[in-house]
């Protein structure tokens, strides 16, 4: 399965969601507050997509190896 990376960014919040439900963790809440996509596919903390982009790379760079 090939997902771009909007959508395995997407992936990753439904995960965290589903899991903050059954835990009501206030890490998990606090992390869901930063990286949620609001205006235009950006992140509420602009750092969070740019750390999402970079772990992207190192699994890329890794999967190359």
């Amino acid at each position: 399965m090939d997902l771009t990376i909007e959508e395995a960014y997407k992936s990753m919040i439904n995960f965290l969601e589903k899991y903050y439900q059954r835990t009501n963790s206030d890490d998990i809440g606090g992390l869901l507050g930063d990286i949620m996509l609001i205006d235009e596919g950006r992140t509420a903390d602009p750092a969070s997509w740019h750390d999402w982009i970079e772990s992207v790379e190192r699994m890329r760079m890794k999967s190359e190896k």
